[in-house]
């Protein structure tokens, strides 16, 4: 029971999470934490679901012509660097530590989501480390001075807790430079499952990883995102913008009443 009750939950987040292009990993973690899984194996299990949910939602957006591949070649290769990183040595940080830093970020990826977004032409001149794309119909300026060091910390944050980075990226990609929601959303997909991908073998180097649980949860997943996509390319993904910038905020305060018991 407490297995379909769990796959439920994960299924229900791989929906959502997918719509909005940041994966969920934040909330698998939360929900399996919760579930009384240890930080490590909640992480890595967690990234390996969110591997599995962004694939699935990555080739709905990339149907749909909604996946800026030069976008994400170019700012997520830190990401999968760090990720790998992050998760490998995860283990030398305490299970309380890793819960506290977690809630922080959720709480800065929410406020970010709040933000007002203006996906209007940013006027940048033509300079080194500004590089200006046009893709899908829209114009947009890339300040890479700012993305690559900030996809490379959101790589390692990743990584280490099993988070989606997506959290951080489609705010990035909106606030920073300009790139219409929906490309930020499928772009973010796909960066999300390269970045789940070198957190889950760092973490799997490290022994945290359990096949028996994670690939019949991940099953769920899969259906969610293949669901979530279809669903997010026909819905304005900037009227869900405050859904997911508040649940990530419950999510954090979850996580930041779960470490206190633990403590």
């Amino acid at each position: 029971m407490e297995f379909l009750i769990i796959s439920l939950i994960v299924f229900a987040i791989a929906v959502v999470m997918t719509m909005s292009g940041r994966g969920g990993g934040n909330f698998y973690v939360v929900a399996l934490v919760i579930a009384g899984h240890s930080m490590y194996e909640a992480a890595t299990t967690g990234q390996f679901i969110l591997m599995i949910t962004a694939l699935s939602g990555m080739l709905i957006f990339h149907k749909h012509k909604l996946v800026d591949w030069k976008l994400a070649l170019i700012i997520d290769p830190p990401t999968d660097i760090m990720a790998f990183v992050g998760g490998y040595f995860s283990e030398y940080i305490g299970g309380t530590t890793l819960k506290f830093v977690f809630s922080g970020l959720l709480v800065i990826a929410g406020f970010l989501m709040l933000m007002k977004v203006n996906e209007k032409p940013i006027d940048k001149p033509k300079t080194l480390g500004y590089w200006h794309r046009t893709f899908g119909g829209h114009s947009y300026v890339v300040n890479l001075w700012i993305a690559i060091p900030v996809t490379a910390l959101v790589g390692l944050a990743s990584g280490a807790l099993g988070i989606s980075g997506g959290s951080f990226k489609v705010p990035l990609m909106v606030l920073l430079c300009g790139v219409p929601m929906p490309i930020a959303v499928g772009t973010s997909s796909a960066m999300v499952a390269a970045t789940a991908l070198m957190g889950f073998i760092g973490h799997s180097a490290s022994g945290h990883f359990n096949p028996q649980m994670a690939i019949p949860i991940a099953a769920f997943a899969l259906v969610g995102g293949i669901i979530g996509g279809k669903l997010a390319v026909k819905t304005k993904s900037v009227h869900l913008k405050k859904i997911f910038a508040y649940t990530t905020l419950v999510a954090a305060v979850l996580m930041a009443v779960n470490a206190f018991m633990a403590a």
